[in-house]
């Protein structure tokens, strides 16, 4: 019989989610690394090259790789000979409480603050638990006497992209995996790693497809010596086709969307197929560790040679440098899609619920807290600043959310362009066009790199909303892509087709 406290299973789940949150798996840096060696679209290039640079910089500072510092879930194979204890007497939690107390501690750590994602109450007032607590938990009862852990730290952006389907078993599953991909656009922050579950029962298939993601990206081994099972098959089909549709990296175009496929399968009614589909992002963050009893877990750190030959920052020399103090609309006209800017000076940050407010007092006839006129928004919600930084880990979150408000804002505020991740709808690049502003693409999964080009931050409104608060920053060569133009051409081309 192993015994383990508690405490030690709370002070491990703590550290590992603070590793994850600094540190991508070694494999995926040097999947990365391949594909960015690879590319030569060169938006995608450019996308991944900070990929790699935010990387190293966020390992470097164990600051977190993304603002979305995700959904703490934990996944426990507890052996029969497993006893649980408390090392002060008391009587022993639950397995839930424990991992609560992990994920708290986590999160508050003065050293690297983690955003609280978790909101109680989804039907109802959706109030922030702080803490990003309550863990989402599973558990499997298996042989032995040691406690496996798997931790990891989902982001939105990836499970709100998730597709179900019970498949007839004459249906072929490639052709649906790939139907589904243009329509899941590129909020999920490609490139990263497909999760395909096949088999049991609808909730099985999904488990599967989760868990899949977590598993070392081999593909460019399994090209190498060739499919062996059907499932190998049906990963090298996949990531073939996946990546010839174009997406490409943050959806930018080029080859390199899907780092790898993976594909676990179960039993299932002879009547079905269950085909579930969970895509894992850039800011792929999971690690693993064993209990035995002897004391807490401590994560090893990578190699540092893994970012060897990594630059410690983005450079483009042919990037166009932009200035916002003084940028107007005849400027924004000579910008073309696929071309890199570097923007330097003020930027006003805005999401959902401060733009939900703006477009309110508008409709009543009603002041704005800010002049938006000839302005630049970024859909940002920055992690909280620790000593030295003007602003926390502060990447782009997803633009469609925003599309129903950009009419509004850019006819009768005089919004000029807007900063975001993925691409914009029919409605919002027909509203870019008809006022003659531009939408540009940050890239997702590198919001460490991001805040370094941040030199100053202060609310400007709405402060009583957090991190959703309308913010100025100051920025210093921040590089995004022209994602959509004053004439309505939009780079994400698998968008026209997909929404």
């Amino acid at each position: 019989m192993t015994r383990i406290a508690q405490e030690d299973l709370a002070e491990s789940l703590a550290e590992a989610f603070q590793f994850v949150s600094h540190h991508h798996p070694p494999d995926f840096v040097r999947a990365l690394r391949r594909a960015w060696e690879a590319e030569t679209h060169p938006p995608a290039r450019a996308a991944m090259g900070q990929l790699l640079v935010n990387s190293k910089l966020a390992a470097q500072g164990r600051r977190p790789v993304c603002q979305d510092t995700g959904v703490g879930q934990v996944f426990f194979r507890v052996g029969c000979e497993v006893q649980f204890y408390r090392r002060d007497g008391s009587a022993p939690i639950s397995l839930q409480a424990v991992a609560n107390e992990g994920v708290r501690s986590a999160y508050r750590d003065p050293h690297n603050p983690l955003r609280a994602t978790m909101v109680a109450d989804p039907l109802g007032r959706r109030t922030n638990t702080r803490d990003n607590t309550p863990a989402v938990i599973q558990v499997e009862i298996v042989e032995g006497d040691a406690l496996e852990v798997l931790v990891m730290a989902k982001g939105g952006g990836g499970d709100v992209k998730a597709r179900f389907a019970t498949l007839n078993p004459s249906d072929n599953v490639a052709d649906w995996v790939i139907e589904q991909l243009p329509g899941m656009g590129a909020g999920w922050c490609p490139p990263g790693t497909l999760g395909v579950g096949i088999g049991g029962t609808p909730e099985q298939a999904m488990l599967l497809a989760k868990l899949s993601l977590f598993e070392p990206i081999d593909i460019d081994l399994l090209q190498a010596r060739g499919a062996a099972t059907a499932e190998e098959t049906l990963r090298l089909e996949l990531h073939e086709r996946a990546n010839a549709l174009g997406i490409g990296a943050q959806g930018l175009g080029g080859n390199h969307a899907v780092l790898d496929v993976k594909v676990r399968t179960a039993p299932c009614h002879a009547a079905t197929i269950p085909v579930a589909l969970i895509p894992n992002c850039a800011a792929t963050r999971y690690t693993r560790f064993t209990l035995d009893g002897s004391g807490p877990a401590r994560i090893a750190e990578p190699d540092h040679a893994l970012w060897e030959g990594i630059a410690d920052q983005f450079d483009m020399p042919e990037a166009l440098r932009v200035d916002l103090d003084h940028i107007t609309q005849a400027e924004v006209a000579q910008w073309k899609i696929g071309q890199t800017l570097l923007l330097s000076g003020k930027v006003l940050t805005a999401r959902d619920a401060a733009h939900q407010r703006m477009v309110d007092l508008l409709s009543r006839g009603e002041p704005l807290p800010v002049d938006l006129w000839g302005r630049v928004v970024y859909y940002v919600g920055p992690v909280d600043p620790v000593v030295g930084e003007a602003v926390g880990p502060a990447g782009p979150t997803t633009a469609t959310r925003m599309d129903r408000f950009v009419e509004p804002l850019m006819a009768q505020a005089g919004l000029l362009a807007m900063i975001g991740k993925a691409e914009r709808g029919p409605e919002a690049v027909e509203a870019i066009r008809r006022n003659g502003g531009a939408y540009l693409c940050a890239t997702g999964g590198a919001a460490y790199l991001m805040s370094r080009a941040i030199k100053s931050s202060r609310v400007l409104a709405f402060d009583d909303l957090g991190m959703e608060a309308i913010h100025e920053f100051k920025l210093a060569d921040f590089p995004v892509t022209v994602a959509v133009d004053s004439r309505g051409q939009t780079i994400h081309r698998f968008a026209q087709v997909g929404h």
